[in-house]
């Protein structure tokens, strides 16, 4: 990589002139955001304790959101799923390494301030990097870019993407950053190189693994069959590819299978330690009982009988009650047992979560079951209140598919269309995470933003054009007044 090439990467990240004004009022916004996060649960997590994962896992609840990243960098391990996040523990070690200076110097853990400011970083170029794609690739003009980019970050799992310490806002950056720079090689006739290849994989696979397939994508559209020369698809493809899931192996082995196996023996330990209590204590009980039975009457030894035998049935009924709610499903039936296969869904209505959770509680959350956690309270599906949620869906589902239509001739519309149809595949085909498939929007919901940016610039010379504007308008107003009112309800009321 050359002097320029690494020039050109850093320009990247620079806020040319025309973006400031709406790079000024988006990072306000994202700061207040990921304020009401702070506060919410300032007094929990500040305390320096020993064990910070159960801390973290049981105190935080936003949806189905993980506080993975607050306990890696809190006391760093592997802590996510290795096979599925490969390097992300990796690239979570800096901001570890800042936290325990930080807890040195302050005296509390300042892991929700430190990842915050990731969140900040990552939600704020998102911003930008979806601006630059409504205004330079797809070419609409700049109060129409600002418009779509406010628009989408309306959307209820997008906002909440920028304020949940998961790693979703930051693969949303990776990916809208492949995009541009997918989108301006395309209008520029020029190719991806070798190192952006490589780098843009390892960053954007490292943080999550099936997005690094949508890379290859990128190289696709980009370089054509090209990619398939056996220098580039050795050296960019392959090799990358095998280093991430070496580095997976290697960190389950060395790091993940110790820790769990020392885990394991650690709740059998404290599991007989329980037991034998238990049963000591029963014994002593026993012993007590007979001593009180011997003194009772004939009368009063039914009457202790009877009242032994009621408590067992009750004591009985609850641990039944207990099982049964341990083990309800909150996931449909697998296409067969394995360690990634199990992650499928073939039974769940693909139709109702499309309309329910893929298109809707994506974009507006739910009265009902005010963002639960589908692996606690919440169903699967749940249904709005009101008819007007499911106009509003319609109108933005229609707009969705007009734009695909006013792109159809772009091969960067293609290119973004690609990634989107990626993740229909894995989530509404095979059914992996469709339990909670709005966790996942930011990776391709702004598939939404990009097709309406095609619309918008088919019909810029139209007298439909300033409707158009208008309706997008509205929908983004109704969206942020919705979406921040119900979250601020969660975490306050």
């Amino acid at each position: 990589m050359n002097t320029n090439s690494l020039l050109s990467a850093f320009r990247l990240f620079r806020v040319k002139r025309e973006e400031r004004p709406l790079a000024t009022v988006m990072l306000l916004v994202f700061l207040a955001l990921d304020t009401l996060v702070i506060c919410k649960y300032y007094d929990v997590f500040t305390p320096q304790t020993t064990y910070y994962w159960h801390l973290f896992i049981s105190k935080f609840h936003i949806s189905g959101f993980d506080p993975i990243t607050y306990s890696v960098v809190s006391n760093w391990t592997a802590g996510y799923n290795v096979y599925r996040h490969p390097l992300l523990a990796f690239f979570m070690y800096v901001p570890y390494l800042i936290n325990q200076g930080l807890m040195w110097l302050t005296g509390i853990n300042c892991a929700i301030f430190i990842v915050s400011a990731i969140q900040l970083f990552a939600a704020f170029y998102s911003m930008l990097f979806l601006y630059r794609i409504c205004r330079e690739v797809v070419g609409v003009s700049r109060t129409d870019s600002t418009l779509l980019t406010v628009f989408y970050f309306g959307f209820a799992f997008v906002m909440l993407s920028t304020m949940a310490p998961d790693h979703f806002v930051i693969s949303m950056m990776l990916l809208l950053l492949a995009l541009y720079v997918s989108g301006k090689l395309i209008l520029k006739g020029k190719k991806l190189s070798g190192w952006q290849a490589v780098t843009y994989f390892f960053i954007t696979a490292g943080t999550s693994l099936n997005n690094g397939l949508k890379i290859y994508l990128s190289e696709l559209f980009v370089n054509g069959w090209r990619i398939l020369r056996p220098k580039f698809l050795f050296g960019c493809i392959l090799l990358p590819a095998a280093l991430t899931w070496g580095v997976a192996r290697m960190s389950y082995d060395h790091i993940v299978w110790p820790r769990d196996v020392a885990a394991k023996a650690a709740r059998e330990k404290a599991k007989a330690a329980k037991e034998a209590k238990r049963k000591a204590e029963q014994a002593e009980q026993a012993r007590r009982d007979s001593i009180a039975f011997a003194a009772f009457t004939t009368a009063q030894q039914d009457s202790a009988i009877a009242a032994k035998a009621e408590r067992d049935s009750i004591n009985k009924a609850k641990a039944a009650a207990a099982k049964k709610k341990k083990h309800v499903r909150k996931n449909g039936k697998p296409i067969a047992n394995g360690e990634f296969i199990s992650w499928t869904d073939v039974t769940t209505s693909r139709s109702e979560s499309i309309v329910e959770n893929l298109f809707g509680e994506s974009i507006q959350l739910h009265q009902d079951y005010l963002l639960g956690d589908v692996l606690r309270t919440r169903p699967m599906m749940v249904h709005y209140r009101y008819a007007f949620n499911y106009i509003i869906e319609g109108i933005i589902a229609l707009l969705f598919v007009l734009g695909i239509w006013a792109g159809r001739r772009s091969r960067f519309f293609w290119l973004a269309m690609s990634y989107f149809a990626l993740d229909m595949v894995l989530h509404v085909g095979l059914g992996f995470g469709i339990n909670e498939v709005y966790i996942m929007s930011a990776h391709w919901i702004y598939i939404i933003p990009i097709a309406v940016a095609f619309l918008l610039k088919a019909t810029e010379k139209r007298r439909k054009a300033l409707a158009l504007k208008g309706l997008i308008a509205a929908l983004a107003a109704y969206l942020w007044i919705w979406n921040v009112s119900l979250i601020v309800q969660y975490l306050f009321f």
